[in-house]
């Protein structure tokens, strides 16, 4: 019986969350499976797995084939760069607590990266909120200045238009008294 660790998908219409489950190769993509080894989120960032690294290692050492992308994800979670620990202390080359400490140093290096990559989201994050803050507090800024100018063009054009009014009509005056002096004379 070939035996397959894949993807068997849960969740809503567009908000697809997966199982990764042991299956007969031949029996349908969410039909009956053999074991139940844990679920795949891609709706976060980054994308969350979480399984049962004991049970898929024992899969995987078993003959169980796993799809393309299980595989990215079991060699994500160090799965299979383990089992090539184990085939080497199987044949002999290396011992076996070498080998637990050789995948040790790697577990530790993979979870700081992975670590600062969600210390690194999250940041991105603040400084988008941030900027799109300065950014939205330069517009308001320059909306009020741009209204008080409008305002004070307004009220400068009300004062013009009433204070300018009886001085223009006392040189207008007396430009017509000047004429009719001239007329007279």
């Amino acid at each position: 019986m070939a035996v397959k660790i894949r993807l068997a998908r849960r969740g809503r219409k567009k908000a697809a969350i997966y199982d990764i489950v042991v299956a007969d190769a031949r029996a349908p993509r969410d039909g009956k499976f053999i074991e139940k080894l844990g679920t795949y989120n891609p709706n976060t960032n980054p994308a969350s797995i979480d399984f049962n690294e004991d049970k898929a290692f024992e899969w995987v050492m078993n003959g169980a084939q796993p799809t393309d992308t299980v595989k990215a994800m079991l060699s994500y979670r160090g799965i299979l760069f383990r089992k090539h620990l184990q085939i080497g202390v199987n044949k002999g080359a290396v011992t076996q607590e070498v080998a637990d400490q050789r995948f040790n140093e790697w577990k530790e290096t993979k979870e700081a990266k992975v670590e600062a990559k969600r210390q690194q989201v999250g940041t991105d994050k603040d400084a988008k909120r941030k900027a799109a803050l300065e950014a939205e507090t330069k517009v308001k800024e320059a909306r009020a200045e741009a209204i008080r100018q409008r305002e004070a063009d307004k009220a400068a054009a009300e004062a013009a238009a009433n204070a300018p009014a009886p001085a223009e009509e006392a040189p207008e005056a007396a430009a017509e008294g000047d004429a009719s002096t001239e007329e007279q004379a």
